[in-house]
């Protein structure tokens, strides 16, 4: 019983394969590009969009995404939260100091296909499964050539700055990177303010409202 418990042990401390073991070494040459709206309005859409494109001459493993939400301006040292648009509020009477800044809609992340458009994505499936890591977001592999196009469509829930900041890789264990033509880290970051005045509206033809209002 002794041996086999030894046994046991010394399999499940690493006696198996790692996790990483699949993952192939490199660097993976992309283009991204990204937009999410500077100045937004409380409990009001908005869509974090980015394009990546895969310029290099080999299929990148598994085109993984992490997203991580800090006040703004950042304070040096702050810890990263749990979750991709939440913030940490180190409060002590708080039993989780984990608060969302925006809720990412059901089904999202989306990717656009090629030809469609942001009209089409309520027709469209849910893409990018969430990773162990609870900030990253992935969508598989990208043969040499293709794109993704990927939106996170989240509803504002917190008043005030933040920061987003956002990282493009190859795999999700750090042997695949996703860089540059330069070679640097593909990443970037978004400066939003929430407001929680709402925008003006107004009706227009058959009582459709909109904030597309011209004052006399």
């Amino acid at each position: 019983m002794a041996a086999l418990a030894l046994a046991l042990g010394l399999t499940a401390c690493g006696g198996g394969e790692s996790q990483d073991a699949n993952e192939p070494s490199g660097d993976f040459p992309v283009n991204a590009k990204a937009s999410f709206p500077d100045h937004q309005q409380l409990v009001q859409n908005a869509d974090l969009e980015l394009n990546v494109d895969n310029v290099g001459d080999e299929t990148i493993p598994n085109l993984a995404v992490t997203i991580h939400t800090t006040p703004s301006p950042t304070p040096a040292g702050e810890p990263k939260s749990d979750s991709a648009f939440d913030i940490r509020v180190d409060e002590p009477n708080l039993a989780d100091p984990n608060r969302p800044v925006w809720i990412l809609e059901y089904r999202y992340p989306k990717l656009i296909a090629p030809g469609d458009s942001r009209k089409d994505l309520n027709k469209t499936e849910s893409a990018g499964a969430a990773a162990a890591q609870t900030d990253t977001f992935q969508f598989g592999a990208l043969n040499s050539g293709d794109s993704r196009r990927i939106v996170w469509r989240v509803t504002p829930v917190r008043i005030g700055a933040y920061t987003v900041h956002y990282e493009v890789a190859a795999g999700l264990y750090g042997k695949a990177r996703a860089v540059t033509a330069g070679g640097s880290p593909v990443k970037g970051e978004f400066e939003v303010r929430i407001k929680g005045k709402p925008p003006e509206t107004c009706v227009k033809g058959a009582a459709q409202v909109t904030t597309q209002c011209r004052k006399a």
